[in-house]
């Protein structure tokens, strides 16, 4: 081992050390990683070191801090383990407040809930906040204030070159710019600062209809009629899945097909059970959570699993809506599947349409649909067949795919941008990592 490897020797762990395999353990599951040495860092320095040690040895370089978005399988290079990078620290009077890479969601709503504020996160708190900050971050009030990387302040960064950098706006604005977005492409980041707002609770929850007695085609077309008069302040999606018949799960949820609409409503209670009344009248509920709720309860909206797990995903960017083809894809997913699927579709604009000086492409777009299938026993050539056959009923709509919600195919990045944002991306890549160190990931290069 060369020196920038014995400068960082303690946190430095190779196949057969103790405590190798538990740092490479994540949310996900389903894809092994096996770098030559894994990089526990324990502050910027940490990273730094590992990043010489990389750039030496003409080594890949991988970031990890939670597990949940891994690209792919890996054999060899080096894996940068961010999750000891975990400080909080909120700023009330600026509004702001600057993160480790380790931090999870979770941390970063508890933190700003003592001061009357909110991050926008994702709806799992366990998800880690920089990376997927970097990856654009739709959360679960997107629609009123935006994607995460529009409240972006400041970033540090650690170049291909072992270089630290403090990068805002105004010291070096096309950097700024293609870090968020451009995912790990440019380097480690180590830390981020980002705006809160002034958000302490809200209206919302779950609706769930038992998709056998309520016909999940009209339960879709009237969630579609419904966010067509929707003020900003409304962000939801409709997600459809059959549970397994599964021990650990509620006896109420096991084998059920259940479709469901989420919702989130910074707006009074009263207005927020006016608005959501056309949904109700749908039909008998199989359950229902709306309620007015404390910001530290946003996670329940969507109770995301808690637990690893393996799993295999795509998304599509839409432009517009064919229900007769969401239609086609909940028929497809639904208790006719031979496996399990989860579908879900965001409804996007307001405030996502703005433009901002970042990379975060597709703007354009008014949903995003996801699949999302657990990999039990089933390869991914399969799933990916058919994905490519489900999703055909809504291709003359793509715009893109979504950089958050591509799961574990790091080998495809057609769609994650544009042809003029590549393009851009493209540029920087070569320009702050000629050497593609930082290619284990979505990589534009």
């Amino acid at each position: 081992m060369d020196s920038s490897a014995r400068t960082a020797k303690t946190l430095a762990l190779r196949p057969g050390d103790a405590g190798y395999d538990d740092e490479l353990a994540g949310f996900q599951t389903g894809f092994t990683q096996r770098p030559d040495v894994v990089f526990a860092a324990a502050g910027t320095d940490d990273v730094v070191a590992a990043v010489s040690y990389a750039a030496e040895a003409g080594l890949p370089i991988g970031v990890q801090a939670t597990g949940h978005g891994l690209p792919d399988a890996s054999r060899g290079g080096v894996l940068i383990s961010t999750r000891r990078l975990d400080e909080v620290a909120v700023d009330p009077v600026a509004r702001t407040v600057r993160v480790g890479a380790g931090v999870r969601w979770g941390q970063v709503v508890a933190a700003a809930a003592e001061h009357g504020l909110a991050p926008l996160n994702g709806s799992a708190p366990s998800v880690g906040a920089v990376s997927y900050t970097l990856g654009g971050g739709l959360g679960v009030l997107a629609r009123e204030f935006g994607y995460a990387a529009d409240q972006v302040r400041s970033v540090v960064l650690v170049t291909a070159d072992g270089a630290v950098r403090h990068v805002t706006a105004d010291s070096d604005p096309e950097l700024f710019w293609g870090l968020l977005g451009g995912g790990a492409n440019l380097g480690v980041v180590t830390g981020l600062t980002f705006g809160l707002v002034p958000v302490a609770r809200l209206y919302g929850g779950a609706l769930a209809f038992d998709g056998r007695e309520v016909e999940p085609a009209a339960i879709l077309r009237a969630y579609v009629e419904w966010t067509g008069n929707l003020p900003d302040e409304v962000t939801s999606s409709l997600s459809a899945l059959v549970y397994p018949d599964l021990p650990m799960l509620p006896e109420s949820l096991r084998g059920r097909y259940l479709v469901t609409v989420r919702v989130a409503y910074t707006g009074s209670a009263a207005e927020g059970e006016r608005l959501v009344a056309p949904l109700r009248a749908l039909g008998p509920a199989a359950s229902d959570s709306l309620r007015e709720m404390p910001y530290t309860d946003s996670h329940t909206i969507h109770s995301d699993p808690d637990f690893p797990h393996a799993y295999y995903g795509e998304s599509r960017m839409l432009d517009g809506l064919d229900t007769a083809g969401l239609e086609q894809i909940l028929a497809r997913t639904g208790p006719a599947a031979e496996r399990m699927h989860v579908v879900q579709l965001n409804h996007l604009g307001g405030a996502l349409t703005r433009p901002a000086d970042n990379a975060v492409p597709h703007r354009d777009a008014r949903w995003l649909l996801r699949i999302l299938s657990p990999l039990d026993g089933t390869d991914r050539e399969t799933l990916r067949e058919f994905y490519a056959r489900t999703l055909t009923g809504v291709r003359q709509h793509v715009v893109g795919r979504s950089l958050n919600f591509t799961f574990a195919s790091g080998d495809r990045t057609e769609g994650l941008y544009d042809a003029t944002t590549r393009e851009r991306l493209a540029g920087l890549k070569a320009s702050y990592d000629p050497a593609n160190l930082f290619r284990r990931n979505y990589s534009v290069s």
